[in-house]
């Protein structure tokens, strides 16, 4: 019942900012923040709104399988948001764009603009209904399932929550409320953390010490190359990553594009993407004191590394209660920081790249009331589905579905060569059909299999295709 209190609290704040940040709010309001977020805030609440429900509860569980060799992958962040701050952002602002993918139609062609958003929305209403999906299962099982609440309820009640404090301020609103969920987000980590350390009878000293001198602790791999985990594929697709996944995702990018200037939007990503190290870093820790945990208390480790954290949580909702709280808290600011931003991203991709009509309020309404109903209808699914491979497979989809982007991107951005508009939706259906193709080929002779590098292989395939379709000349005049 406390639980139920503290959720009812934490969403009586959520629409106590809805409602002073959507007072007198316009489309303009939803789409672009009317252009005057404040950079610090900006930055703080995207170190939350980029870690999701999912990356809660998965990234402890990492050590157990790949140690801390995942902070390779941070230090490629940090080069991928210096990038995206010094190449992408200059051109978004001067072209004084409300959705990123308008450069392609500017560039490219109209067919290329539409498929660049349309790859956008698959990806994005798949991948942010899959990591919901999981967070509602887990909130299901520590929170409504002792109340008797079914899971068909438990959904249409946290879309339903999200529409209702997106609905009238959008970006404007998230800024704000990103802030305060990032606030709650680190606070529950920091928390959770010192209740293990304590129960483990030790000083924040010997916490230091028993983390770095553990064998998981270690980070860089530079003596495999046929490993996942070297560090130069795990650097290089850090930087990419970010490149594609967030300097060409209009989620990521609309809350950079609200603040006051150019300037302001590149200190804003520039800092935190610095921050994502050391964020990573206190998630890995708690992985390896967790690991400890268990040991000291003869428990065997589960053996799927996302139930790390969750398990933990229920070994300990009886002694402990203050951890199953945190943990909730935690759970809901990491999966509405998320969600609530990609249900606005997708409202505004569908309204200014599909229908072209940014200025039509009423659509712009009618639209988000759809995209929550095709959320809830995602996610019902994927429980009807109940399959763990399908889940996964989404997953591979959706990182598939970003390769095609980067490679239209990057042609449009280092060429000034033009390409024929109407191949370019087959070009990119085909990309990553031929990635998948090479993927297994390569793994049936060899043994190996393509990681995060596939992403990159899927741009270059995209990038020689669009190189090679030449633009069709113009015919003549009869004399």
């Amino acid at each position: 019942m406390l639980i139920m209190v503290i959720v009812i609290a934490y969403f009586c704040l959520l629409f106590g900012i809805s409602w002073w940040t959507g007072r007198k709010a316009t489309n303009e309001t939803f789409y672009r923040g009317n252009r005057q977020s404040p950079w610090y805030m900006v930055a703080f609440g995207m170190i939350g709104a980029s870690i999701s429900g999912v990356t809660f509860v998965s990234v402890p569980g990492m050590v157990n399988g790949i140690d801390m060799t995942y902070l390779q992958t941070c230090l490629g962040f940090i080069i991928g948001y210096i990038l995206v701050a010094f190449l992408l952002l200059p051109l978004f602002y001067r072209l004084n764009l409300t959705t990123i993918y308008s450069y392609l139609g500017e560039r490219l062609g109209p067919r290329s603009y539409q498929t660049g958003a349309s790859f956008f929305l698959l990806s994005k209403m798949t991948g942010a209904a899959v990591r919901f999906y999981v967070v509602c299962i887990i909130l299901q099982r520590f929170v409504f399932d002792t109340l008797g609440i079914p899971f068909v309820f438990t959904v249409l009640g946290m879309v339903l929550l999200i529409w209702l404090y997106t609905r009238r301020g959008g970006i404007r609103t998230l800024v704000f409320t990103d802030v305060l969920q990032t606030v709650f987000l680190f606070s529950a980590l920091l928390l959770i953390i010192w209740q293990v350390v304590d129960d483990l009878g030790m000083t924040w000293g010997e916490a230091y010490h028993a983390v770095s001198t553990d064998s998981k602790s270690r980070i860089f791999v530079f003596d495999d190359w046929m490993s996942k985990q070297h560090f130069w594929k795990q650097f290089l697709s850090g930087v990419f990553i970010v490149i594609v996944m967030t300097g060409l995702d209009q989620d990521m990018m609309q809350k950079n594009l609200t603040c006051r200037s150019l300037r302001d939007a590149q200190k804003d990503m520039c800092t935190y993407g610095v921050m994502f190290f050391p964020a990573n870093l206190l998630f890995l820790s708690l992985g390896i004191l967790l690991t400890q945990w268990y040991a000291t208390h003869g428990i065997a480790l589960p053996t799927a590394g996302d139930e790390l954290l969750p398990t933990f949580v229920t070994l300990n909702a009886n002694t402990l209660p203050l951890i199953e709280i945190l943990f909730v808290l935690g759970i809901l600011a990491a999966s509405f920081s998320s969600a609530d931003s990609a249900m606005t991203a997708l409202t505004t991709s569908f309204c200014v790249d599909i229908c072209r009509r940014p200025d039509d309020e009423s659509l712009r309404k009618r639209v988000h009331i759809l995209v929550a109903v095709v959320f809830t209808i995602f996610i019902l699914l994927f429980r009807v589905l109940n399959s763990t491979s399908i889940i996964d497979a989404i997953y591979i989809l959706c990182s598939y579905t970003y390769g095609p982007l980067l490679g239209l991107f990057a042609f449009g951005l280092l060429t000034k060569r033009p390409t024929n508009d109407r191949f370019v939706p087959y070009i990119c259906i085909a990309s990553p059909i031929l990635c998948y193709l090479l993927d297994r080929v390569v793994g049936s002779f060899t043994g190996y299999h393509f990681g995060y590098e596939l992403l990159m292989l899927n741009g270059i395939i995209t990038f020689i295709a669009l190189f090679l379709s030449r633009k069709e000349p113009k015919e003549l005049p009869l004399s």
